[in-house]
């Protein structure tokens, strides 16, 4: 997500005013549904990690709204993100998926895809599970600033938290895992709270990943 294309929400911090007075993030009328009930709520399950890490990097040079109408399509390729499977994948397969036009064909990704589930694989039998590996890096409470709102959005398109998540990724072999793009993927699978100061699903949100189970420190 970003804020840069939002210079009319600015003038309230980035909020936008429904019909019934509750303020929400500005971009949440082009995706409601993933605004108010998946962005920002804590991810466990490894292959939805996993997902989301590949559509992120598929998202990279285009609209996360492209990439979220495309999901289903994205998630019958690729046996539904299965990594264990996905690590199985030929370069026929890539030659198959580079054919389906339900999906972004771009072979460079869709490689990367291949790869990362086998990076995924590995990483879960060393840590007894990606989601333990991968939650490991969530930043702490004193990292995170005390008020989230357009401007922080616009100044902070990575943080701290997610170069150090790039770079041990990249060092394990993965591939489509610059800082942005783990901003990104922190934000959506609840890592950091980034719904505005004022938008009605901050409270849920923080509720949520206070009940979150994290693993045990390594």
């Amino acid at each position: 997500m970003t804020g840069a294309d939002a210079a009319d929400a600015a003038g309230k911090g980035g909020l936008i005013v429904d019909a019934q007075g509750a303020s929400r993030c500005f971009w949440q009328p082009s995706m409601p549904d993933y605004h108010d009930h998946e962005w920002g709520r804590p991810v466990g399950d490894d292959r939805r990690l996993y997902e989301k890490i590949c559509l992120e990097g598929f998202q990279a040079g285009m609209a996360w709204i492209t990439i979220l109408r495309k999901r289903e399509a994205f998630r019958e390729a690729f046996d539904d993100f299965d990594f264990e499977r996905v690590a199985r994948y030929t370069d026929q397969d890539v030659d198959r998926l580079m054919g389906n036009p339900a999906i972004v064909r771009n072979r460079a990704k869709i490689v990367s895809t291949i790869n990362n589930a086998r990076r995924a694989l590995v990483l879960a039998e060393e840590s007894g599970s990606l989601s333990d590996w991968l939650w490991r890096h969530e930043p702490p409470a004193t990292d995170r600033p005390t008020v989230v709102d357009l401007d922080y959005w616009n100044r902070n398109p990575t943080s701290p938290a997610s170069v150090a998540l790039s770079r041990a990724l990249k060092k394990r072999g993965w591939t489509f895992v610059g800082p942005t793009t783990m901003y990104a993927f922190m934000q959506a699978v609840g890592m950091v709270n980034d719904h505005m100061n004022g938008c009605a699903c901050r409270a849920a949100i923080d509720a949520a990943r206070a009940a979150f189970k994290r693993p045990a420190p390594a």
